[in-house]
């Protein structure tokens, strides 16, 4: 891994996050280009899922996929209908779904603070080393040294 590799939290639907995992991709933020440009090539980044669909109202609050981001920056892709979102390859990690919950006291981003949801507002977000390997953890997934 690149030195200086950074830990990000990207945040989108279960479903969303699944159809990404399957094609080697990521899409945040309803397609912008500029969170997309603040990660680099060997970062690593986990997809939280507030819920199963987007706009869902079920609370299913679990992480969905983690891996490591591909060299090469954001691109446009045409998914039909004039919706034209950028998006970044990333290589995802053998992993299963786990929900946040059990980590609330651990991770230093909702550690003792009651409304813990609040940074996942803004779709991407720089996390702590620490972070990062205790989510991949819960995950079972192995991040390279």
């Amino acid at each position: 891994m690149p030195m200086g590799s950074r830990n990000w939290i990207a945040v989108a639907s279960a479903e969303h996050v699944r159809l990404g995992r399957a094609a080697g991709f990521m899409q945040v933020c309803h397609g912008k280009a500029a969170p997309l440009r603040r990660l680099g090539p060997g970062d690593r980044v986990a997809y939280y899922s507030p819920s199963e669909v987007y706009r869902g109202k079920d609370k299913l609050q679990i992480f969905t996929a983690i891996g490591l981001v591909r060299e090469g920056g954001p691109y446009q892709f045409d998914m039909g209908g004039g919706f034209v979102p950028f998006r970044r390859d990333v290589d995802w990690l053998k992993a299963r779904e786990a929900p946040i919950r059990p980590l609330l006291d651990v991770l230093d981003f909702t550690g003792g603070t009651r409304n813990w949801g609040y940074q996942l507002r803004f779709g991407l977000f720089e996390v702590s080393d620490h972070d990062m390997r205790c989510i991949a953890r819960t995950m079972d997934a192995t991040l390279p040294p």
